[in-house]
């Protein structure tokens, strides 16, 4: 079994907003994120996150915003006794022509470099269609939760033909139960 885990972060570890999440305050952890991360960990998995963070090449929100959310993020994980590999972010826009915003699997790529691991096999876990579909590119086993944009995006899955069989879980909570009574 691959020991990685790729995780979304707005809408799958923190409260999601079609405003964006731009600031440390507004950067709200799902109930149970931070411990089912540390309990993954604990298991011996790597977790990493890839996030589109689009906000950034539109100006909501800078460099240091962004550093300052994945600190607090960081810091509620540890203390429930776990830790990131690594986060991978796209700061561009739609329209930038990069390679690194999903549904591509340029962030997943960057954190096959980083940890020097192969995503192949590893789990990607998110709450948009094009989340799924960036672990589908790098073939990893994807799973949707119903957090953030996951209820809407539900209808979106059942109807894509490559994607339909996708595991569909609450939360991120109940993906770590399933993963953890697997093993």
């Amino acid at each position: 079994m691959n020991k990685l885990i790729i995780l979304d972060r707005d809408g799958v570890i923190n409260q999601d907003s079609d405003a964006y999440v731009k600031s440390v305050d507004e950067w709200i952890p799902i109930p149970g994120s931070a411990k089912a991360i540390a309990d993954l960990c604990k298991a011996g998995f790597q977790v990493a996150v890839a996030t589109n963070q689009s906000g950034l090449a539109r100006q909501y929100f800078t460099q240091s915003d962004l550093d300052a959310m994945h600190k607090k993020m960081a810091v509620l994980v540890k203390a429930e006794g776990g830790k990131f590999a690594h986060i991978a972010w796209c700061p561009h826009g739609p329209d930038d022509d990069c390679n690194c915003r999903k549904p591509l699997p340029g962030l997943i790529h960057q954190i096959e470099k980083a940890l020097n691991v192969s995503a192949e096999g590893a789990w990607m876990v998110g709450d948009s269609l094009r989340d799924l579909q960036a672990g589908a590119a790098a073939n990893c086993k994807v799973a949707l939760v119903k957090t953030g944009k996951g209820e809407k995006t539900l209808p979106k899955l059942l109807a894509n033909e490559e994607l339909k069989n996708s595991k569909v879980f609450c939360d991120l909570a109940e993906f770590v139960d399933f993963i953890l009574a697997s093993e």
